[in-house]
């Protein structure tokens, strides 16, 4: 009788330690305008429960056709004459050059990564409080590391595909 109660609180012990492991995560998306008006981000949340467990942030825009890799199909689905619809991410380096001589040190693809971070083990609910009734400029500087002037739009970007959530 002690053996079969033994295995069975194991097996109990054993179940109740992999029950996080078991969670069901959800994915959200949004298409968001985070930075201007040339170009789209595409955001991905990952959420794990009510905290976000992962973001994926890229963002895409008309690049020059000859230093760029473009998007699938898109010589046919946009035609301007020495362009491209690039991803940001695909063209870091060349991107985070074109960032430089405006004064960033840090390459795009390292900014997104940082933002990502740092929503990483935070709410919907801890987002809306943190962006409440901030401005770009004040958030320039709320994610240590992260040197991109609409740090706040990529944040509400990562907001919007956390609400969106299925």
């Amino acid at each position: 009788m002690k053996k079969i109660l033994s295995v069975v609180i194991a097996a109990m012990l054993l179940v109740c330690m992999m029950a996080p492991a078991l969670a069901e995560v959800k994915l959200g998306q949004s298409i968001f305008a985070a930075h201007g008006t040339k170009c789209f981000a595409v955001i991905t949340v990952a959420m794990d429960g009510d905290k976000i467990a992962d973001a994926h942030i890229d963002e895409f825009q008309m690049m020059a056709a000859d230093t760029s890799i473009a998007v699938p199909n898109s010589a046919v689905m946009i035609e301007v004459e020495g362009k491209v619809l690039g991803s940001k991410r695909q063209n870091a380096a060349a991107y985070s050059e074109n960032m430089k001589k405006a004064g960033s040190t840090v390459a795009i693809d390292a900014n997104y990564d940082i933002i990502e971070a740092y929503v990483v083990g935070k709410t919907v609910a801890d987002l809306e409080a943190e962006l409440a009734g901030k401005t770009a400029e004040e958030m320039v500087d709320a994610v240590a590391g992260c040197t991109l002037v609409d740090t706040l739009g990529y944040l509400n970007g990562i907001l919007e595909a956390a609400k969106n959530v299925k």
